[in-house]
């Protein structure tokens, strides 16, 4: 299980995307997401997908590797996609039995939503596997320390987040070591019918959990015992440098964002 989600996950390699400033990429991130739902049509969504192809490449990140670890996800976008299917009405009657009825709006709109939230999953994915939890808490700190001033807990945030990222790893262990052990015992999550398996699944999340609470309430003790204060001015042993591949690679969106937006709203 844990060789199957990719989520949270960091790559140590050395690509174009690994040496550029995490700040740079966080922002870049989320200029692109904001592009994304800007860009609800077809040929827009085909260049915004050659453009992540670019950064797969880029990142020197496999595109196999990268479908296969967000392949769990897909369960969502299969729900989503089935709820614009039934749901969202409008253009030419598909399908009709019933009750039930398939319309060509709802089946754009359905397909064009799915591949909106697997760009969002995509980019997002593509940050955190060529920037490593401590790097990208040191941006989000960084990047958000003047809402310090209005009384924000940013460092607070940003523990938080590096907690979360490093945390996702070794849940996905554990899950794999609760899966060997029901194994072991009989328990059976490849064969049946969808609701077995679905059933089967469920005794997984109570152990789960229990150890998920056990390892934050050691955390929590090991970090009162050495004296942590979210509230006490903190210093850094690693400093960011902006570099300027980094205002290169930061001003790149222009382009991105004007292609995308021309093919939306003139072509």
């Amino acid at each position: 299980m844990k060789d199957k989600l990719i989520i949270g996950r960091y790559l140590p390699l050395d690509s174009v995307l690994h040496r550029l400033d995490p700040r740079s990429k966080f922002l870049f991130v989320f200029l692109f997401i904001i592009v994304i739902f800007f860009s609800h049509d077809w040929l827009a969504y085909i260049w915004l997908g050659f453009v992540l192809y670019v950064f797969l490449r880029l990142g020197r990140i496999p595109l196999w590797f990268l479908l296969k670890g967000l392949l769990p996800l897909f369960v969502f976008l299969s729900l989503t996609l089935l709820m614009h299917l039934f749901l969202t009405k409008g253009g030419v009657r598909l399908f009709e039995w019933g009750i039930i009825s398939i319309d060509s709006h709802g089946l754009q709109e359905g397909l064009l939503i799915v591949l909106r939230l697997s760009y969002i999953m995509i980019i997002s994915t593509i940050l955190t596997l060529t920037t490593s939890p401590l790097d990208l808490t040191d941006a989000f700190d960084r990047l958000f320390k003047p809402l310090r001033y209005l009384k924000i807990p940013v460092a607070a945030l940003s523990m938080m987040m590096a907690i979360a990222l490093r945390f996702i790893p070794t849940l996905m262990e554990e899950l794999d070591k609760i899966i060997n052990a029901q194994k072991s015992r009989g328990a059976a999550f490849a064969s049946g019918s969808l609701m077995s398996r679905i059933k089967a699944f469920v005794p997984l999340f109570i152990p789960l959990f229990i150890s998920a609470f056990q390892r934050a309430e050691e955390l929590a003790i090991a970090m009162e015992v050495r004296g942590y204060d979210a509230n006490a001015e903190r210093t850094s042993y690693r400093r960011l440098e902006w570099q300027l591949q980094d205002t290169v690679a930061l001003f790149c969106i222009i382009p991105i964002a004007a292609v995308s937006l021309t093919i939306r709203y003139i072509i």
